[in-house]
């Protein structure tokens, strides 16, 4: 039997019906995944944030039971103290001024004294990424903190950089101001706007400001203190903290 003209209309309805229901289960499943997807992406992007800080407390973990003097290389990779007489003490400026040092990196010189100046006590490592001002770390250096500083070659180091987080995790979790440390990064541009790159084969310098002794007040006493290393070297820190304690400053009673 023929299909009269209304059953053939409705039966291409039904077929364009059809058509357009899987169009639109197709275009929901696309939808489905592309939000899938974004959402993977998103789990993986967090993950990764998250992961850095979690790998950082590793790996310092690693040497939680090492003693500080067994950490890294032996003091023979880095040279003798180095000094020079030292100046700035109390000699504040604006944060809006950028000071140029003479040495690389500076243990001594003009100073921020703001908000954020010097940097906070809790903080021990940093990296390029989150590092104080220069500014603000001289004033830290005032208040009796060794730093210890490390090069683009060190940062990327992965063995070297656990050794500097193992540094500075053995000066954490304490309010004692013997604990007045900071690990630092020195980079490329601070070599361009300061006093260059460290001397020739070196990587981590270890800077103070000290007044010539604990207790010293002669102003013309003070020296700017600097140890070069090829490495880190938890030996030759050991030594340096000792021997340039925080109690050696013009203003150690501050933290």
């Amino acid at each position: 039997m023929a299909k009269t003209p209304k059953s053939a209309k409705s039966d291409r309805q039904a077929v364009i019906d059809d058509i357009r229901k899987k169009q639109k289960g197709a275009e929901k499943r696309r939808g489905f995944a592309i939000v899938g997807a974004c959402l993977l992406v998103a789990l993986l992007i967090v993950g990764a944030a998250a992961w850095g800080p979690i790998k950082d407390s590793l790996d310092a973990g690693e040497y939680a039971d090492v003693p500080l003097a067994e950490i890294g290389a032996p003091a023979s990779v880095c040279t003798d103290p180095v000094t020079e007489s030292a100046e700035g003490s109390g000699d504040h400026v604006d944060e809006a001024q950028q000071v140029t040092y003479d040495h690389s990196p500076p243990a001594f010189g003009a100073h921020w004294n703001a908000l954020g100046s010097p940097a906070p006590f809790e903080r021990k490592f940093y990296t390029a990424e989150d590092r104080p001002e220069l500014e603000s770390l001289v004033h830290n250096s005032e208040h009796g903190y060794n730093i210890v500083w490390y090069d683009e070659t060190i940062a990327d180091d992965d063995e070297a950089v656990d050794h500097l987080r193992a540094f500075a995790a053995k000066f954490e979790g304490t309010s004692n101001y013997r604990s007045k440390f900071i690990v630092a990064p020195w980079t490329k541009d601070d070599d361009k706007a300061h006093g260059g790159e460290f001397p020739e084969g070196q990587h981590v310098a270890m800077t103070h400001w000290s007044v010539g002794g604990a207790g010293e007040t002669d102003p013309t006493k003070q020296v700017g203190v600097w140890q070069y290393c090829s490495e880190p070297s938890g030996e030759a820190l050991e030594e340096f903290v000792k021997t340039y304690p925080y109690t050696d400053s013009p203003e150690p009673t501050v933290q």
